[in-house]
């Protein structure tokens, strides 16, 4: 069967929806391949869908109130590309760091490539710099 770009933007669609309903696991079941390659692991990410799991389930443990928000998507026939303002509250330990009860809320862009319905490749940028000055682990800089 094959898949249109259309098919590629209601899958991530899908995902964010459930990602933003505290569903993180199903949003990275639903858009990703079992063996999906991330170019861009976080630090400790294993591979493939249950590494995304892994690093989905920390992330949410730490941001339960974790919200994506689309600002813009583009696609073709293969690729869907995504950038995104991604917002969360510190409410539990994550990375060995305790809950600060901050606030975060930064950009990001994703790009991932599809094949067989799912994203079976995956790059990313976020604002990591922002997130921890956010939370208040790093100095803001001085202008």
């Amino acid at each position: 069967m094959s898949h249109t770009r259309e098919d590629h933007l209601a899958v991530l669609k899908r995902a964010v929806e459930l990602i933003n309903s505290g569903d993180a696991q199903g949003g990275v079941r639903v858009l990703f391949a079992e063996d999906a390659v991330d170019h861009d692991l976080a630090p400790g990410q294993g591979p493939g869908r249950q590494g995304l799991l892994e690093f989905f389930g920390a992330l949410t443990a730490g941001f339960p109130d974790l919200r994506l928000v689309p600002r813009h998507i583009s696609a073709d026939e293969e690729h869907v590309s995504m950038a995104f303002t991604v917002s969360g509250t510190h409410g539990g330990e994550f990375n060995g760091i305790a809950p600060t009860g901050r606030h975060f809320e930064v950009s990001g862009v994703e790009i991932f490539r599809f094949a067989a319905g799912q994203a079976v490749e995956r790059w990313g940028l976020i604002d990591d710099f922002g997130i921890l000055t956010q939370l208040g682990l790093v100095p803001e800089p001085q202008h």
